[in-house]
């Protein structure tokens, strides 16, 4: 009974109107975080000027989790006084 360890999935991202109204884009997914985190690194220096799309590796268990925790609208993080 082998063990099935969770890929990492690789997403363009391109936003929309509203924060919720993001595109998203299966690019590829890999075993292993060096090995997407090198195609990652390669995608962003290859973008061209201009484009507001991002590029994000998302570990999940299924590709739909990792589209679902990709479209999570997250309250912005509350600054402290001190933090600025």
């Amino acid at each position: 009974n082998p063990e099935t360890s969770m890929p990492y999935y690789i997403y363009m991202i391109t936003p929309g109107d509203t924060p919720t109204a993001k595109t998203l884009a299966l690019i590829n997914e890999h075993d292993s975080f060096r090995d997407a985190k090198q195609e990652v690194k390669a995608l962003r220096i290859a973008q061209q000027a201009g484009t507001n799309h991002i590029y994000k590796i998302m570990f999940a268990g299924s590709q739909g989790e990792a589209e679902q925790r990709l479209l999570e609208v997250r309250e912005e993080p509350v600054v402290k006084e001190w933090e600025k």
